[in-house]
């Protein structure tokens, strides 16, 4: 079956809870702002490529956001943005 004209669902596993993802999130982006990086820019090379050295390793951040699936990082982005601006 072709299933290039079918919409794609993705399930989401509870291996980790949205406020922990949330956690990690903010935990990331301060090692990468205390480092000097600019913060956005590295979570999404990290998040587009799966490259982990786009994360510091400072305060242990590359180990925290290499527990949690890229796309439940994204899931996470998408639901606060849709969450703060949309409803």
């Amino acid at each position: 079956m072709d299933r290039k004209n079918h919409t794609q669902f993705f399930k989401k596993l509870d291996k980790e809870p949205e406020n922990e993802v949330r956690k990690v999130i903010m935990q990331v982006y301060e090692a990468l702002a205390e480092k000097g990086y600019n913060p956005m820019y590295q979570i999404v090379g990290y998040i587009l490529s799966g490259d982990p050295t786009y994360i510091t390793s400072h305060k242990n951040a590359r180990t925290l956001i290499g527990k949690i699936e890229r796309d439940e990082l994204l899931e996470e982005m998408v639901r606060d943005y849709i969450d703060r601006h949309c409803l």
